[in-house]
């Protein structure tokens, strides 16, 4: 059954001139089925690089809305329409315009996981990837951060010069993992690598023997010559590690870590989208302008 709508979906991709995206977090079926499968960066620049008519964003919405903030000629599809992000709904637009007048001499810089109002009202994204070196390349000296705090706090470590401002914003599937479990862990496996994404908390992430993004934790464990590793991020990003690390053994905190809004694509949502065309994505002009300059300053800062 799996091989016959993997099939039909490779079918309908070529009728429609598609390109399939998705991210590491996805199901193993779905990242199988796609073109192309990196961390939230990654996928940005080959949004906006692509030459296909229509992308297939396998994500969440804010991923879907970068990508039509980038391409607007294109037809971005969410396969499912309600997968979210939370942390992205924990910044408005309107909070973050009051926030701006507070802090005026500010520069704005917000995750790409924040909704395209968010975007349209900053001077620039960031990935967990390249936020430290966006921070340190802007030209004020205090930086409102939004929305991740524990992203925010992990880039005021390393650039101490700059004063950042944090927005009270979190992601729930980070938030649930305790130091506690990283000491066991440790004590369970000695000699364990702890590879953690810096939307941890920094109790968690001072454990770590390695903060980086989805795609960085990948590398680093490539690269590395030990042979176990507790991966503190969505449990997603098992499969590409597992495929390119055949020798090495990989564990999650509490033996599970998912995000919810990550796992609702499935292969039929794939097929369906492309066979109906549903679920287009959708951004108002004038803040899809706004966005695109904050996104565009980020592949120009971030490189």
């Amino acid at each position: 059954m799996t091989e016959s709508i993997q099939n039909r979906i490779r079918l309908l991709k070529t009728e429609k001139n598609a390109i399939i995206l998705a991210h590491y977090y996805q199901s193993p079926e779905v990242q199988e089925i796609a073109d192309a499968v990196g961390d939230s960066y990654a996928l940005s620049k080959l949004a906006k690089e692509c030459s296909e008519d229509v992308i297939v964003f396998c994500g969440v919405r804010f991923m879907a809305e970068s990508a039509k903030i980038l391409s607007p000629d294109k037809t971005v599809i969410l396969p499912v329409i309600d997968a979210g992000c939370p942390m992205a709904e924990m910044a408005g637009a309107a909070e973050v315009k009051a926030m701006k007048a507070l802090h005026p001499k500010a520069g704005v810089v917000c995750y790409i996981n924040s909704t395209a109002e968010v975007k349209a009202e900053s001077d620039v994204c960031c990935t967990s990837s390249n936020a430290v070196d966006i921070v340190r390349k802007m030209e004020q000296e205090e930086i409102l951060f939004l929305p991740d705090r524990n992203l925010g706090n992990f880039v005021q470590e390393k650039v101490p010069e700059k004063k950042i401002i944090l927005w009270d914003g979190f992601c729930i599937t980070h938030k649930k993992v305790k130091a506690e479990v990283i000491e066991k862990a440790k004590a369970t496996h000695p000699g364990i690598q702890v590879l953690a994404h810096p939307e941890c908390d920094r109790a968690v992430w001072e454990l770590a023997d390695f903060v980086g993004s989805t795609g960085e934790i990948i590398k680093y464990a490539a690269a590395s010559a030990s042979e176990k590793y507790l991966i503190v991020t969505e449990q997603g990003v098992l499969y590409e590690l597992q495929k390119r690390n055949s020798n090495k053994k990989f564990y999650t905190p509490y033996g599970s870590m998912t995000c919810v809004d990550m796992k609702k694509t499935r292969l039929e949502d794939v097929y369906n989208c492309l066979q109906n065309m549903r679920y287009a994505i959708t951004v108002e002009e004038e803040i899809r302008l706004k966005a695109y300059k904050a996104l565009a300053n980020m592949h120009i800062l971030g490189r």
